[in-house]
């Protein structure tokens, strides 16, 4: 059985087609994550294209969306692959989205449990766990992550991680990045891409990333998602008036 699941799909991405909200499965409308403005009982969201980019400010529940569409797919709400759970949750005191996935319906073609969420958040609780879980274990030596600088560090894990058939769900990739090394995470959404059999959803604060062409951009606010251009985005018209004038920027800035 676990060979059949594992199958290479001969369809290409994307897997996850639609996404919907089912009043019905919430208990409370006050609790969270379902008082989340955009959680409207008419919401859903058409996947189209195998790359799907999400911007917004922060509080507007973006990562909370990401966690219930991971823990939709398989993945723990904390990150890693289906079968990982890298984070003890038992005394967690954070609240998270993963109980989103409970009022969550899915439609997939077909349905694909291969893949990764990656969260910055717990980037280093994930690699450390993938580290450990190696050691003693037949085959190549552990990956050692955390011997790479933050950046590095997290260009390794897409690198090796990141080139399989499956749903790969990203919070924040670029947190650890600089601008170059965005650019390379553009080159690997490329071929990830072109491999026609990996879809990609994926939360950023970054115009850079935003910008890869032929994604469909989103913006999340308390209105809910809508599509937008880069240059409609507020992190773009940001960072547009910084590099016009940067000190007349920051003065401005300071003095308001």
């Amino acid at each position: 059985m676990g060979s059949r699941r594992n199958r290479t799909i001969r369809m290409p991405a994307p897997y996850l087609r639609r996404i919907w909200l089912d009043p019905s499965r919430i208990a409370d409308r006050a609790a969270y994550p379902f008082c989340l403005p955009f959680l409207q009982d008419d919401f859903e969201l058409e996947f189209d294209r195998s790359i799907t980019i999400i911007a917004g400010e922060n509080g507007t529940g973006k990562s909370t969306f990401l966690e219930g569409i991971a823990v939709l797919a398989g993945y723990d709400e904390a990150g890693g692959g289906k079968g990982y759970m890298p984070v003890d949750h038992s005394n967690a005191l954070e609240k998270m989205g993963g109980q989103l996935s409970t009022a969550l319906r899915a439609s997939w073609l077909p349905k694909i449990t291969n893949g990764w969420f990656f969260r910055a958040e717990s980037f280093f609780s994930l690699a450390r766990y993938l580290d450990e879980a190696a050691i003693g274990t037949p085959g190549p030596p552990p990956p050692d992550f955390l011997s790479h600088s933050h950046g590095e560090g997290f260009l390794r894990f897409f690198e090796e991680r990141c080139q399989r058939q499956g749903i790969f769900i990203f919070d924040e990739p670029e947190s650890a990045l600089s601008p170059s090394r965005q650019i390379e995470f553009l080159k690997l959404m490329r071929r990830m891409d072109n491999s026609q059999n990996c879809q990609v959803i994926m939360a950023t604060h970054s115009p850079m990333l935003m910008a890869y062409p032929n994604a469909r951009l989103l913006r999340l606010s308390k209105y809910g998602l809508e599509t937008v251009t880069v240059e409609q985005t507020d992190h773009y018209k940001v960072i547009r008036e910084f590099c016009a004038d940067p000190a007349g920027f920051v003065e401005a800035v300071m003095d308001e």
